[in-house]
């Protein structure tokens, strides 16, 4: 075999790791997350470790595994929930965000992620069944009264296979979704400058899938949104940064194209990890208020929604042609209600 072929070999066993084991994050939840008790804009809230149970195949036999999570709720537990599955170091900015309004913020390290057990990802494939762990908790409790996701990249991914087999979800954010694992596997295979002869091409592909379906435990050819996008109708809010050259925002152009449900996409500047801008946040906000209708905060802040909140999904999430009057919306909701975070800067300072 020729240095060419083997030097190729060796940079798609480096991808491979990439894609199912990206280094792990490793944190202190008391050093970089919020604290256990704190407030926001004169609201009291805490915040709560929990960890959850998942059940796993290793071989032929049924393991439990541990789910590292947090949740962040306000003075009245008994609220809309938001299962936000972001990366560990966005939650604060979750909680900012989303808490003035009374919606509980759940968020959890995925198997093989941050500070739960599990040796590998699969880029939403087995996180679907973490997702439906945390869900089901969360309707256990009976503390929560409606299940929104957000997600971004993986996240988005997993919301959108789970979203599949829960109608019940009230509503999804999905930030940075790719449409299907092969094809951004071949995209960054170029991005990567992973060189081979065109002859080998297909040789590789099946190297791939055989070495990631015998660590992961997964098919690479099945992990597939488009399949799914027909046939699931919860109320979805797409964003994509234009500058993502990990996954090219045409992935969620695609997935918005044969998404059954209500939806809309928000595209903004930036790249695949690039902090998200204000505006994307405040239609974040919106869009989670309208679906998850969260109880009330005051009177005045009831007041200012209720004022755009009869209006359809098109109508309520931004678009560019309708900036001007989502900056009304906004501006009103911060002069009547607590103060949800106006700064950029405050937002993604932590």
């Amino acid at each position: 075999m020729s240095s060419l072929v083997l030097g190729g070999l060796k940079m798609i066993d480096q991808f491979i790791n990439f894609v199912i084991r990206p280094p792990r994050a490793e944190y202190d939840p008391d050093q970089y997350l919020w604290e256990k008790d704190f407030s926001i804009g004169g609201t009291k809230c805490k915040r709560q470790d929990l960890e959850a149970i998942a059940y796993k195949f290793k071989g032929s036999h049924l393991a439990l595994q541990s789910l590292h999570s947090f949740i962040f709720f306000g003075e009245y537990y008994y609220s809309s929930s938001l299962c936000y599955i972001l990366p560990w170091a966005d939650a604060n900015e979750a909680a900012m965000v989303l808490l003035p309004s009374n919606i509980t913020v759940f968020t959890l390290d995925f198997s093989g992620s941050g500070l739960s057990d599990g040796d590998y990802v699969s880029l939403g494939w087995h996180e679907k069944d973490d997702l439906k762990t945390v869900v089901s908790y969360l309707r256990n409790s009976n503390q929560v009264s409606r299940i929104g996701l957000w997600g971004r990249s993986m996240g988005a991914v997993t919301s959108l296979l789970y979203g599949a087999e829960d109608p019940s979800i009230a509503g999804m954010v999905l930030d940075s979704a790719f449409s299907n694992l092969f094809d951004l596997m071949m995209e960054l295979v170029d991005v990567y400058k992973i060189r081979l002869p065109k002859f080998t091409v297909k040789v590789a592909v099946q190297y791939m899938r055989r070495v990631i379906q015998k660590k992961a435990k997964f098919n690479i050819m099945d992990l597939n949104c488009l399949k799914v996008s027909p046939k699931t109708f919860i109320p979805a809010l797409f964003g994509h940064a234009s500058g993502d050259k990990f996954i090219q925002p045409h992935h969620s152009d695609h997935i918005l194209k044969c998404y059954a449900g209500d939806k809309n996409i928000i595209k903004f500047d930036g790249d695949h990890n690039s902090s998200r801008p204000q505006f994307y946040y405040d239609s974040v906000l919106i869009f989670f208020y309208n679906v998850l209708r969260p109880p009330q905060v005051s009177s005045a802040c009831s007041s200012k929604l209720e004022s755009y909140s009869g209006a359809g999904l098109d109508e309520v999430v931004c678009t560019p042609l309708d900036q001007n009057f989502l900056y009304e919306i906004i501006s009103g909701l911060r002069s009547a209600c607590i103060d949800v975070a106006s700064s950029s800067f405050v937002l993604t300072r932590f």
